[in-house]
């Protein structure tokens, strides 16, 4: 089953348009995940209908980071990119009267909702300023030991 990876290249783009003085192109930021541009624009479109980029038109328009970094939690992004599974595993529902598959199913369902409400949870906790200082710590590291 493939995995939904777009939480994860949503906080990419968004760390790189951080470091950034101006707009980054849907372009540009295609190139930093390895991705088309239409997919970025699909993507950004969710972020901007929830209010935290904006687009710009023309020859200098792109992508601009429009929220706070401190105020935007990873659980707002996952909402603005709606709300997608948590999980690769899930329940069957191939037979519902099947008594092993409602024992199997209830047993899941409890440590599934338990598993994403904690996950959400830390979610809430981190911020976007999280991110980029966590970053801004890594890049500084790996520029002392190149020096």
């Amino acid at each position: 089953m493939k995995r939904d990876s777009r939480l994860s290249s949503v906080l990419h783009a968004l760390l790189h348009m951080a470091e950034q003085p101006g707009p980054m192109t849907s372009d540009a930021l295609a190139q930093c995940l390895g991705t088309n541009p239409v997919v970025v624009r699909r993507t950004m479109g969710f972020l901007r209908d929830a209010g935290i980029v904006q687009s710009e038109r023309g020859h200098a328009g792109g992508w601009r980071i429009q929220a706070d970094l401190r105020t935007v939690t990873l659980r707002q992004l996952h909402e603005a990119l709606g709300e997608p599974a948590m999980f690769a595993i899930g329940n069957r529902h191939e037979a519902p009267e099947c008594l092993v598959e409602q024992a199997v199913n209830a047993a899941f369902e409890g440590a599934f909702a338990e598993a994403e409400s904690l996950l959400l949870q830390r979610f809430s906790d981190i911020t976007l300023a999280d991110l980029a200082a966590d970053f801004a710590r890594r890049h500084a590291a790996v520029r002392r030991t190149r020096k």
